[in-house]
């Protein structure tokens, strides 16, 4: 596990080869999550899983809210816990400077902190559900401390402390600079949020659709993962 951090111990090693016939994760809060080498990127999921996802998302963006809470967030959990596929996240905060406030910001520094817990998916998806209106900073230290209680084990002396100062303000800026780096969109630096590739190939915007209608991003994963195997 050398060059990585915020790791949870995992059900699995990342030796060579495919889980195959690997028992599902029970729940959630079983699946490994990890810091990736490049320091940025979030992993979550088995390692080995043929398929990956990678996921561009701003925490205040509302696109990003429909696809996890009602589109294909949900489906692409699912496919997590049968080790089918794993999902990368680089988290972007552009929406602080086009709204104002620091709530991506906040958010992004509370996730990661999460992440060191091995709580970052169970987060990640208690933010989503209460995520504020996209004009509202209302991603307060408060409200994740807040939102943090709805996640077993995560409120912890170290936990809140890292939420309050800020801790991870570089991993914030670096993560934000990846996604910057990440492509164009609309005249803005960063592919716009959400954004997915699947196995390295990203979804175009003209193809979106697909991210926000859960049967139908079903049936797109099936697919991909039928072709991996």
């Amino acid at each position: 596990m050398a060059a990585v951090s915020g790791c949870k111990a995992r059900a699995v090693d990342d030796g060579a080869g495919y889980p195959g016939d690997e028992p599902a994760y029970a729940r959630t809060a079983d699946v490994p999550e990890r810091v990736e080498p490049d320091g940025v990127t979030v992993l979550v999921g088995d390692p080995r899983a043929r398929v990956t996802v990678h996921l561009f998302e701003d925490p205040r963006c509302p696109y990003c809210r429909q696809f996890e809470t009602s589109g294909g967030g949900p489906v692409l959990a699912k496919r997590v816990l049968t080790h089918e596929v794993k999902v990368e996240y680089t988290l972007a905060s552009f929406l602080d400077g086009r709204l104002g406030g620091g709530g991506s910001k906040r958010a992004v520094n509370a996730l990661r902190a999460a992440l060191d817990a091995g709580k970052f998916a169970e987060y990640h998806t208690v933010l989503y559900l209460d995520q504020p209106a996209e004009e509202v900073d209302g991603f307060t230290d408060a409200r994740l401390l807040e939102l943090a209680s709805e996640v077993d084990g995560l409120r912890t002396p170290s936990f809140d402390a890292a939420v309050r100062t800020m801790k991870y303000r570089h991993f914030v800026d670096a993560s934000e600079a990846s996604f910057a780096a990440a492509g164009h969109y609309g005249g803005h630096e960063g592919p716009g949020t959400p954004t997915a590739e699947v196995n390295g190939h990203r979804i175009p915007p003209e193809q979106s659709a697909i991210l926000y209608q859960g049967d139908v991003f079903d049936q797109f994963l099936t697919s991909v993962i039928d072709d991996a195997a």
